[in-house]
């Protein structure tokens, strides 16, 4: 019986592991909701829970250890300011998981990892507001 034995593996070295989770983490705080594969998204709520739970305790020790692993300065900026507000006052449980059918190239089960309680206008407003400034910088050059 395998009761409990560890993690998923994913098929990928511990180090290629590592960076996709944390790159995943940072877009799923910044974004609030991701589109992935239904163990990347299971295996993912780890990560994103401990994140959102230093968050909440607000120290610079905490804030040392979440720029370490997330490596992205807006998603600790959010997950220090908005988030932790957000969720202070609720014990765990800072994500959901939706299956989302299945992957048309090879049909990989899909899912939908989210922040519960997520600002629905957060999801792709960093590339809308990219996408706005490359339309302002084109109408400035003609």
């Amino acid at each position: 019986m395998r009761h409990r034995s560890g993690y998923r593996k994913l098929n990928r070295t511990a180090s290629h592991r590592k960076a996709m989770f944390s790159n995943m983490a940072a877009s799923l705080i910044i974004h609030e909701q991701i589109t992935t594969t239904l163990p990347k998204a299971k295996e993912l709520r780890r990560f994103a829970d401990r994140m959102i739970s230093l968050g909440k305790k607000g120290s610079l020790h905490q804030r040392r250890q979440a720029m370490s692993f997330l490596r992205d300065d807006a998603a600790v900026a959010k997950l220090f300011g908005v988030l932790a507000d957000r969720y202070k006052e609720r014990p765990g449980g800072y994500t959901r998981v939706l299956k989302a059918g299945f992957r048309h190239g090879d049909a990989a089960p899909m899912a939908v990892i989210e922040l519960v309680d997520r600002d629905p206008d957060a999801k792709g407003a960093e590339d809308k507001a990219r996408h706005a400034a490359e339309m302002e910088a084109a109408d400035a050059l003609e």
